[in-house]
C-alpha cells in the first residue's frame, strides 16, 4: 500500500470549534494515524504540504439527481414540485447513454469542486431504468473520483394517475392529452432493477447500488413492496421523496387514510436501510415512526425553498432520534450542488421555525449532519464522514488565506456560516488527490464543457415539443395544487 503523510495542516475540531495543527498518516485509502506536527512516518511516505490549509472531512451529499446535470437552468422560476414533475420527462428525455454519462459527470465535477466527496443519487431514465444508463452514470462518478450510492429512480404511475382528483380537475382538452400517458409497468421496472443489481460492476465501497421509488403516491403498493423485497434480497438501500410538498402530504392522507410515512411503514419499507428525502410535512408521529424503524432523513433546505415546499422540522426529527443528513437535490431543482450553502441553510432555517434560540440547529450540528449524518444515510461499507484513524482518507483542504478565514477565530462557525466553496483548494478521496490546487486531475473539464454544450443544443431541439406541451399543462396543474395546498393538514404538537 502507498503511504502518504499530510504535514503542516490544521484539522478542524468540529465540536471544539478549533483548527488544530495536525499531521495525518494515510495508508493507501485509510487514515492510519493522526498526531501533532512532526508525527513519525516511514521514510517512503509521500509528503503533502498542507501549510496554511484547514483540513475538514469530505462533505457527503445525502440526496441529489445526476440526471439534473444537463438540465441546469431549464426549470423556470416560480415552479413548485408538481410543476417540476409536469416537465420532468420532457426536459430529461431522449438521452443517449453518452448523455447520461455526461450529465452525471457534470454533477460529480461540481460536487468535488465544492468539497463534496460522496453522494446519494436518485438517477432517472425514461421510460425505465437500464443497465447501460445506470452503468454510465456509475462510471461517470468513478471517473471523476466521487463516491456514490446510485439508485435507479422509477415509478409505475404518471403524475396524473398519482394525484387523486388531478385528472378530473383538468379541462377536457388537457385531460384527453394526458389520459393515454402511462409509466413503465410495475414488472418492467422491477425486472430492470433486478438486472441492474445482479450485474453491478463497481466496487460497492466506491459506487454502490440502491433503489429509488420516486414518490410514494407515484408508486402502487405492489410496486413499493416489490422494491422492499428487492432491496432485502440484494442488501441495498431505498430512498424516496417523502412528504416533500403540502400537496403530496394532503393527498397522501386522502388516498391512504394515513400519512405517507405511516403508509410506507405499514408496507414494511421503513427500516435501517430506508431514507426519506425532504420530509417537510412529516408529523411528530412520523418522526417517531422513522426513528423507531432506524430510518434516515435527507434534509434539502435549498431546493425546499426553491420549489416553495416549506421548511423541514429538523429539530423535531433530531429530537425524535432520526438520523439526519443534508442534500443539495439536483442542479435543475436547486440550481447548484453546493453542500456548503445547504449546510448553512440547515442551520439558519431552524431559526425561522421557532423563536426559542436554544432549539436552533448549531453550526457544529449542521456540519456533522453534512458529514457523519449524510454518511449514515448513504450506508456505504467504507467508513466515511470523519477525519479519524480507521476512516477513509476523504479530505478537503480549505485555503486559510481566503478572506473567509481572516482572521481565524471560530473555525467551525466560519466554515458553516462563511464558506461558499471558493476556498476549496484540494480534495482527496480514498487517499488520492482528485482536485489539487484548484485543478481537477481526473477529467478534462474543457472537453466536458464542449460535450455538454453540444449535447444540450441537440436535446433542446428534440425535446422542444414535449417541453411546450408540459408548459401548456402547467397552469391547470398549478391551480389544482394551489387548491390542494389549502386543505388543512394537522402536523401535531412539537413540530418545530
Amino acid at each position: 500500500m502507498t503511504l502518504t503523510i499530510i504535514r503542516g495542516g490544521r484539522v478542524l475540531d468540529i465540536p471544539g470549534h478549533r483548527a488544530v495543527p495536525t499531521d495525518v498518516l494515510i495508508d493507501g485509502d485509510t487514515i492510519r494515524e493522526m498526531g501533532p506536527p512532526g508525527l513519525a512516518a516511514p521514510a517512503e511516505a509521500r509528503p503533502i504540504d498542507a501549510r496554511d490549509r484547514l483540513l475538514i472531512p469530505g462533505l457527503v451529499n445525502a440526496h441529489t439527481h445526476g440526471h439534473g446535470g444537463l438540465a441546469r437552468g431549464l426549470v423556470p422560476d416560480r415552479v413548485p414540485l408538481e410543476l417540476l414533475l409536469v416537465g420532468g420527462a420532457a426536459v430529461n428525455g431522449n438521452r443517449t447513454v453518452e448523455d447520461k454519462y455526461l450529465s452525471a459527470q457534470l454533477a460529480a465535477i461540481e460536487q468535488v469542486r465544492r468539497g463534496c466527496t460522496a453522494c446519494y443519487d436518485l438517477y432517472a431514465e425514461y421510460p425505465l431504468p437500464t443497465v447501460e444508463g445506470i452503468g454510465a452514470a456509475g462510471q461517470a462518478y468513478r471517473d471523476v473520483g466521487l463516491r456514490a450510492v446510485l439508485a435507479p429512480m422509477m415509478a409505475d404511475r404518471t403524475l396524473y394517475q398519482a394525484l387523486p382528483g388531478l385528472l378530473e380537475a383538468l379541462p377536457d382538452e388537457a385531460r384527453r392529452r394526458v389520459e393515454p400517458l402511462r409509466a413503465a409497468p410495475t414488472e418492467a421496472s422491477v425486472e430492470a432493477c433486478r438486472l441492474i443489481l445482479k450485474s453491478w460492476p463497481f466496487d460497492r465501497a466506491r459506487v454502490a447500488p440502491a433503489l429509488g421509488p420516486t414518490i410514494p403516491l407515484h408508486c402502487s403498493d405492489p410496486f413499493l413492496t416489490a422494491c422492499r423485497d428487492l432491496a432485502r434480497d440484494f442488501d441495498v438501500g431505498i430512498q424516496t421523496h417523502l412528504a416533500e410538498s403540502r400537496t403530496q402530504a394532503t393527498l397522501g392522507v386522502e388516498r391512504y387514510g394515513r400519512t405517507l410515512a405511516a403508509h410506507l411503514a405499514a408496507l414494511g419499507l421503513v427500516g435501517p436501510r430506508f431514507s426519506g428525502a425532504h420530509g417537510v410535512w412529516l408529523t411528530a408521529d412520523d418522526a417517531r415512526r422513522l426513528a423507531d424503524g432506524g430510518a434516515s432523513l435527507a434534509h434539502n433546505p435549498l431546493s425546499n425553498l426553491r420549489l416553495g415546499s416549506g421548511i423541514a422540522p429538523v429539530r423535531m426529527l433530531v429530537d425524535a432520534g432520526v438520523r439526519v443528513g443534508i442534500g443539495t437535490d439536483s442542479a435543475s431543482s436547486s440550481d447548484t450542488q453546493n453542500m456548503f450553502e445547504c449546510t448553512r441553510l440547515a442551520a439558519y432555517l431552524s431559526r425561522v421555525r421557532t423563536a426559542d434560540y436554544t432549539r436552533w440547529i448549531t453550526v457544529e450540528a449542521a456540519l456533522t449532519m453534512a458529514t457523519e449524518g449524510s454518511a449514515a444515510v448513504l450506508g456505504l461499507p467504507a467508513r466515511i464522514g470523519r477525519l479519524a484513524p480507521g476512516y477513509r482518507a476523504d479530505v478537503v483542504f480549505l485555503d486559510l488565506a481566503n478572506v473567509n478565514y481572516v482572521p481565524l477565530n471560530d473555525a467551525t462557525l466560519q466554515v458553516v456560516n462563511g464558506e461558499s466553496g471558493l476556498a476549496v483548494d484540494s480534495v482527496m478521496v480514498d487517499g488520492r488527490m482528485v482536485l489539487e490546487h484548484g485543478r481537477l486531475l481526473t477529467v478534462d473539464e474543457a472537453r466536458v464543457r464542449a460535450q455538454a454544450e453540444a449535447a444540450i443544443e441537440r436535446l433542446r431541439a428534440v425535446n422542444a415539443q414535449g417541453v411546450a406541451t408540459a408548459r401548456a399543462l402547467e397552469p391547470f396543474v398549478g391551480a389544482f395544487c394551489v387548491r390542494q395546498a389549502r386543505v388543512p393538514y394537522e402536523l401535531g404538537a412539537g413540530d418545530t
